[in-house]
């Protein structure tokens, strides 16, 4: 059974939800299943909390990704990108090898399920510019800023 937990972080309200002790998804959008905070999805948001705070660049979360071979190879490239970094469609596609599939690329960015650990707010338009995010531009710039201001300050 899916369960879910709801929390207000700095950005918005992050929706994270777990079966079996695994996170199925964190989402900045409302999930429906049963409400209930367990020891998995506790240690997820702990996990944000200190992301949110600069603590962590790295997350370790026992992770059940739903979806196919490419889709599950393009969200382990993602989570390659380094902290505070970027990389377009292009370098995400070239890293698997394939540098043809920027739009397939795109379309299993669009898919990721498990928002800000597996970073694909950290993919941006070939010519730099930000493109689409479930949590809206406003997040993705606002967690790109996060990131290179902690990198810039603490680093």
């Amino acid at each position: 059974m899916k369960n879910f937990y709801d929390y207000q972080t700095p950005f918005c309200k992050i929706y994270i939800e777990a079966e079996g002790g695994y996170i199925t998804r964190i989402s900045f959008f409302e999930i429906i299943g049963k409400r209930c905070e367990t020891p998995v999805i506790k240690d997820a948001f702990r996990q944000l909390e200190e992301y949110f705070c600069g603590r962590r660049k790295v997350f370790d979360l026992p992770l059940k990704l739903d979806g196919t071979p490419f889709q599950k190879s393009v969200w382990k490239a993602l989570t390659k990108i380094p902290y505070g970094k970027t990389a377009s469609y292009l370098d995400i596609a070239e890293s698997i090898g394939n540098k043809n599939a920027c739009r397939a690329v795109g379309m299993a960015n669009n898919r990721n399920k498990i928002a800000i650990v597996i970073p694909c707010h950290r993919v941006i338009g070939k010519n730099g510019s930000l493109t689409g995010y479930a949590g809206g531009l406003d997040v993705k710039e606002r967690l790109l800023e996060l990131e290179k201001w902690f990198l810039s300050n603490y680093d």
